[in-house]
């Protein structure tokens, strides 16, 4: 990782941030002198990258000479996000055997799923709502059935401006009676101005089955999965290792066809996201990536660069401000052809976000107004 300056706790955090973690990293948390760990920046750094209960799982399993005051510290943040995991896990078998009762078609990914998936315990990830995927067709119904057991939007839309979302959006938020912001529905994996344009309508056909917490359910099929993942990361420009972790482990699940995945991510545009996050696992977690994503990665010579890139920013704990020109450039760094980088400057401008909605209540009629306000509004941020 070239002149990349780690803190010796953020190597431990690498280190322990795997379901599967190889000998290697066991080897090199094992030769560490844990009493001169600084356990407080440790924690912190574990807690803001999502990798706590995994890196606590690790800790005590391992039998390793802990100070004193540590191991019940870590059995209780376990503890804690298990009790919470549980939860959700429940709460999202009885959404399902509601919506399967209203013949409401919607696929569950990330939360529970995912835990349970990748790191075989729904305690080892931590997560703080449910997604779910839906076609937009099925919005409506989607959020009638939500309604009637105790779900409603975390914000008010009047039902046009709602219609705009569906098309310039990707999710709506619903609180619950335990919370507020605690299911996502989504219709689409990012949100239009990014420019990928991969239809929700697909994934729920090529879903398959999976049993989590002892129910049987729809998820996404290992190959989506693992493009929903490394979207998901590229929006955020990789600044937390829950998102390599997840790819990680993925990356280990048996019989997934590369092949499949890769035209599909040359077919939108994003074998170049695809490369850097598999650059990542294997320069910044160590991870096993195997050979045709060594291949793909290999392939574009940008990938080294801008995984160099943001492997610094995130071992030191940057973040961005998501409608910065920074951002707006790494992001088009990301997009290996010309055509994909010119769409998404093109929505960029043109898309109004939900800020750009809320600043401004106009009649459905003038709604094409909101590219303007959208213009003036990102020219002044960007100024």
């Amino acid at each position: 990782m070239g002149s990349t300056q780690r803190s010796d706790e953020f190597e431990l955090l690498c280190d322990l941030a795997g379901a599967n973690v190889t000998p290697a990293r066991r080897e090199s948390v094992a030769d560490r002198n844990l009493y001169a760990v600084n356990w407080a920046e440790l924690l912190r750094l574990a807690e803001h990258h999502g990798v706590l209960p995994l890196a606590a799982r690790n800790l005590l399993e391992a039998d390793h000479q802990l100070p004193p005051e540590i191991a019940p510290a870590l059995r209780s943040a376990y503890e804690a996000n298990l009790r919470r995991s549980l939860w959700f896990t429940a709460e999202l078998r009885r959404i399902l055997e509601h919506c399967a009762s209203r013949q409401l078609r919607l696929v569950p990914f990330k939360g529970p799923v995912l835990a349970q998936s990748l790191y075989g315990d729904v305690g080892l990830r931590s997560f703080s709502d449910l997604d779910f995927l839906i076609t937009p067709a099925d919005f409506d119904r989607a959020k009638r059935a939500f309604a009637e057991i105790g779900y409603g939007p975390a914000t008010d839309l009047t039902p046009a401006v709602e219609r705009l979302w569906l098309r310039t959006g990707y999710e709506r938020s619903l609180d619950g009676a335990a919370g507020k912001n605690l299911v996502e529905l989504q219709w689409a994996l990012l949100s239009h101005f990014y420019g990928v344009d991969l239809d929700v309508e697909d994934l729920l056909a090529r879903a398959g089955r999976t049993i989590v917490g002892g129910c049987e359910m729809p998820c996404l099929s290992p190959e989506d999965s693992l493009v929903a993942l490394c979207l998901h990361a590229a929006k955020h420009l990789w600044t937390r290792l829950i998102y390599l972790a997840d790819i990680a482990e993925t990356l280990r699940l048996p019989g997934i066809d590369y092949s499949l995945v890769f035209s599909r991510a040359r077919a939108l545009g994003i074998a170049r996201i695809l490369g850097v996050s598999f650059w990542l696992v294997r320069n910044v977690l160590h991870g096993e990536v195997p050979e045709p994503g060594e291949e793909l990665a290999a392939a574009d010579p940008q990938v080294a660069a801008l995984g160099r890139e943001f492997a610094e920013r995130l071992a030191r704990g940057m973040n961005y401000e998501f409608e910065s020109t920074e951002y707006f450039r790494l992001v088009m760094k990301l997009r290996e052809r010309r055509v994909d980088r010119w769409r998404y400057l093109w929505r960029l401008v043109w898309t109004p976000s939900s800020g750009d909605i809320a600043a401004v209540r106009l009649p459905e009629a003038l709604f094409p107004v909101y590219r303007i306000v959208r213009m003036g509004r990102l020219i002044r941020k960007l100024g």
